[in-house]
């Protein structure tokens, strides 16, 4: 994804963004974020993922990349958006974050929308932005969430993960107005196990919450999936014929239906300039 082989600013098309977020910590967020863009670029899809844990980064050793700098340093200046994009696998792109960095919890909002606004220049073909955002409700997940058209919220069967999911999509709701909410189960025993999970997260947000909730479908547990974690690989890659691993492409053909993002919602989002210069070539 090198500036040299992007196409010029006025033909790029608008970008489908999704935020995946997870409420609690332990659900998968972080594996669903980088096998779903693996996926999607393993069927010719150009994907940027980026870790959106400022915090916490790891999806650059999820994937065994080695950075030599990552999004601490843009807000530093010492590099720019584009210095950071690293070559993974099936073609996808990746900007890293760091790790036990304190003061990239302590950014204001001015500086999350300056960090969302600086997408709209980065030379980049890509057509679907996947960002792993950090579990709670810090201000960056705020901020990704809003700057996104889609939100997966990932569940697990525990009473903690189901009360954190909804209390991830009141926030979102109240504050960023996500009205729809894509739900993808995981650690399954069957699809039927995916199923009741999401309905108990909807009878949760029907009583209080006036949201949309769309099942995504389930990833089953899967020892592979473990396995390809310890060897740093996407299961979709490593394992491609594993019950995750097909699951993950499953979720991946759901995804690119989405339909495509065409005109501006009036906010801080990913890619924007690209929406307005979409939006008035239908005038």
């Amino acid at each position: 994804m090198q500036a040299a082989t992007s196409r010029p600013f006025a033909e790029r098309q608008p970008v489908q963004t999704v935020a995946i977020a997870g409420g609690k910590g332990g659900v998968g967020k972080s594996n669903v974020a980088i096998n779903l863009a693996v996926a999607m670029g393993s069927s010719g899809h150009e994907v940027l993922l980026v870790d959106g844990d400022l915090e916490l980064g790891n999806v650059d050793r999820l994937l065994n990349l080695r950075p030599r700098h990552n999004l601490k340093h843009v807000f530093s200046g010492a590099r720019q958006l584009e210095e950071l994009v690293l070559a993974g696998p099936k073609g996808v792109s990746v900007i890293p974050s760091d790790s036990g960095a304190l003061e990239m919890a302590r950014l204001s909002q001015i500086e999350h929308a300056g960090l969302i606004g600086l997408f709209s220049e980065l030379p980049t073909d890509a057509d679907t932005l996947i960002v792993d955002i950090a579990t709670g409700l810090s201000e960056s997940v705020l901020s990704f969430c809003r700057a996104a058209r889609e939100v997966i919220v990932v569940v697990v069967d525990e009473p903690t993960a189901l009360q954190d999911a909804f209390a991830t999509i009141r926030v979102l709701h109240e504050h960023c107005q996500v009205r729809r909410f894509r739900v993808v189960a995981n650690k399954t025993d069957s699809s039927r196990h995916g199923l009741d999970l999401y309905a108990s997260l909807t009878q949760m947000t029907d009583r209080h919450l006036d949201v949309l909730l769309d099942f995504c479908g389930s990833i089953p547990f899967d020892p592979q999936l473990k396995q390809a974690v310890c060897q740093q690989q996407a299961v979709v890659e490593a394992f491609p014929r594993s019950p995750a691993a097909l699951a993950f492409r499953k979720l991946s053909g759901r995804v690119a239906r989405w339909p495509q993002p065409q005109t501006p919602c009036g906010h801080i989002e990913f890619f924007v300039e690209r929406l307005i210069q979409a939006d008035a070539s239908t005038r």
